[in-house]
């Protein structure tokens, strides 16, 4: 922690002779749609706010979402070893993948059955705007919306514009990607978006290769304030390897495993196919209207192979999602406004397994399904008395098929001393209820799932100072947060190796996040930010039953763990970002991340069943990567951007690398050395 202090503290001195010739970049004004389902600016929202709009994509040089949310403040970027089609998930505050929602255009895209949103499928190309909401979001967006929720905007046909853009790239370990994309109006009132693209690549080791199709058309009719109508759809094909850990170093090649993967034959296949009609409106100023319906359909195939056996599994599992939601905006008189709507979901989950023999040859067939459906029914009040204060409530009604009712307020208040300050506080209760594979996985040789899971419950609270200076030249924030959860869902073996979902007793954190944001001055724009988090678990009460012990101990014996450091939550991060902007079209960006140690157990007690190899931990790491962009002739775009460029050796994630004997070794999934990949677009 020594040199993130002494970095954060040098970059502040070299920057602050450099501000007085800052323009306006960042704004107190800028417009959120998703913190409220209605636009509002950024200082009359109550919740910590990262916004990134296309120039920040494009600029980034990120070829995922997850990838561009790693430098905002409060998020943590995990991957399974950056192999092509590793999954991609962000962590806001410490908590897990499946504590974010993430939607396109107001839809969620998050797996039922995993409960997470996979970041490395979207494409970053088709993207007009990010808005990230931290802090509960269950009011609004129910069950699983407890760090926050991120919400992605495609791009629209413009009027009096015709957009029409076509990009290739290659790099490192054979990678490339096409695409291309196009938006007009055919006439004054309807106009189209498509895109297409396609991204394949070897990957940095054995088995970690991707291949992938993409397509989006968006349709609008737009007649103006009274209505604006939107039909959407998008379609992701994808097939990749699934290495695995790296084996311990001096391992043997057979045909399942070698010195850099563990696995040679596992892959999975994605097919996701979305589609959502939406209709909104403000026809006068009193009133306005936004109503959606929507249908997903995502088909996971994972096949596996396991060495010490020769034998398998291969699973197919299909979700499917569909759903309508509303809502009205009522603003009676100046300074209040009132929200109403409601929402129903409507879940099917299909799991077909195959048994594998020698030669992955399938055997037994086991046909698992489950089908539940959620409503919610939400009201949220806004009161502005004078221009200084504004305080929010609302109230969600959770029903949920599997779990009952659950009631989900929130409370609000924000302070606005000047026009150039802002305080912010919310506090609301969150939920979130334990997936399809949580509940209903079935029972084989190494995983199970759990029916008797409870869903976790818990409140979230924050503090937040935003402040521009210099007439927005100078962006500032400060936040401190808080949130707990009961019940928290993990998978863990149990004293007989059997993986399942478990609920813990206890998980919470306390946290701070501080981001400055300054320029371009002299042409250089500069950004800092730091992210603490102190997250700590406690395990639940276990019985004599659960420890075996003998029947002298009374059966209605309870033991309670003491607390431990969470799970794969990082103390510190560190994220600092220059960019440089010339006078002929050339941009470069350099941008350097420090991660802190993470810990991971690999039962859910730190005293049972093994008392030396239970907690691990992985290393901290400095990862540093620099993007060049050239604009020629006013329409080509070139791009070079270098990834680890110091070639650091991390880890991302462990597991456990087992042989063809049955020996296991605790190993890591290694995150990528260095790699280049070079674009060329051209925009018409």
């Amino acid at each position: 922690m020594d040199r993130v202090f002494t970095t954060l503290i040098i970059l502040f001195l070299l920057s602050f002779p450099l501000l007085l010739h800052a323009d306006e970049v960042y704004k107190l004004e800028d417009i959120v749609v998703s913190a409220t389902k209605m636009p509002e600016k950024r200082m009359d929202i109550p919740n910590s706010v990262i916004i990134k709009d296309g120039e920040d994509i494009r600029m980034s040089g990120a070829k995922t979402v997850g990838e561009l949310l790693a430098n905002e403040p409060g998020i943590d970027w995990q991957t399974y070893g950056n192999y092509g089609g590793s999954d991609q998930s962000i962590h806001i505050r410490g908590m897990g993948a499946d504590a974010t929602q993430v939607f396109i255009n107001g839809v969620n895209i998050n797996s039922p059955s995993l409960g997470t949103a996979d970041l490395g499928k979207i494409p970053v190309e088709n993207i007009e705007k990010i808005e990230v909401v931290k802090g509960s979001g269950s009011l609004l967006y129910g069950s699983g919306a407890m760090g926050g929720t991120v919400n992605i905007f495609t791009k629209s046909p413009t009027k009096d514009k015709t957009d029409l853009k076509v990009s290739a790239g290659y790099g490192s370990q054979n990678t490339y990607r096409l695409y291309a994309q196009h938006g007009m109006f055919l006439t004054k009132d309807f106009g189209y978006y498509l895109t297409a693209g396609k991204s394949a690549t070897d990957g940095f080791r054995d088995n970690s290769y991707l291949s992938q199709y993409d397509a989006s058309v968006k349709l609008v009719l737009d007649k103006g304030a009274p209505i604006n109508i939107t039909l959407y759809g998008n379609y992701i094909a994808r097939r990749y390897g699934m290495p695995g850990v790296k084996p311990p170093d001096g391992t043997r090649e057979t045909a399942f495993y070698n010195s850099e993967s563990a696995n040679l034959l596992d892959y999975s296949k994605d097919k996701d196919g979305n589609i959502s009609l939406e209709v909104k409106g403000n026809p006068i100023k009193q009133f306005a209207y936004n109503f959606k319906g929507y249908y997903s359909n995502m088909l996971n195939n994972n096949y596996e192979r396991y060495a010490s056996l020769d034998t398998g599994t291969e699973n197919w599992i299909n979700n499917t999602v569909s759903g309508i939601e509303g809502n009205v905006s009522i603003y009676p008189f100046d300074g209040a406004k009132f929200l109403a709507g409601g929402e129903y979901k409507d879940y099917s989950w299909k799991n077909k397994s195959y048994d594998l023999v020698t030669a992955g040859i399938r055997t037994a067939t086991t046909d698992d399904d489950a089908h539940i459906y959620t409503k919610g029914l939400f009201a949220e009040g806004e009161y502005r008395p004078f221009k200084y204060l504004k305080a929010i409530a609302g109230i969600r009604q959770e029903n949920h098929s599997a779990f009952g009712k659950e009631n989900l307020p929130l409370f609000g208040l924000v302070v606005n001393p000047t026009d150039t300050m802002v305080f912010k506080a919310s506090h609301g209760k969150h939920f979130k209820a334990p997936t399809p594979n949580d509940l209903y996985w079935p029972a084989g040789l190494y995983t199970s799932g759990n029916p008797d899971l409870k869903p976790e419950i818990g409140w979230h609270s924050d503090i937040t100072y935003e402040q521009s200076f210099l007439k927005n030249r100078i962006f500032v924030t400060l936040s401190y947060f808080r949130w707990n959860i009961d019940d928290k869902i993990q998978w863990e073996p149990d004293s007989n190796g059997l993986w399942k979902p478990v609920n813990l007793g206890n998980y919470k954190a306390d946290g701070i996040e501080a981001s400055v944001k300054i320029g371009p001055f002299y042409n250089v724009e500069l950004s800092l930010n730091y992210t603490y988090t102190d997250a700590q678990e406690q395990s639940r009460e276990y019985t004599r039953q659960d420890y075996g012990w003998p029947p002298f101990i009374p059966a209605d014996f309870r033991y309670n763990l003491v607390k431990r450091r969470a799970t794969m939550v990082p103390i510190d991060q560190f994220k600092g970002a220059v960019t440089y902007r010339t006078d002929f079209g050339l941009t470069a960006t350099f941008t350097a991340r420090y991660t802190g140690n993470r810990v991971l157990y690999r039962t859910q007690s730190t005293v049972y069943p093994d008392t030396t190899t239970v907690r691990h931990t992985i290393s901290p790491f400095w990862t540093a990567d620099l993007k060049l962009e050239q604009r020629l002739l006013g329409h080509w775009i070139v791009s070079l951007a270098g990834n680890n460029l110091f070639d650091e050796y991390y880890d991302t994630h462990l597991g456990t690398f087992i042989d063809v004997t049955g020996n296991s070794t605790v190993s890591g999934y290694p995150g990528a050395g260095r790699s280049v990949f070079m674009n060329v677009a051209y925009e018409f």
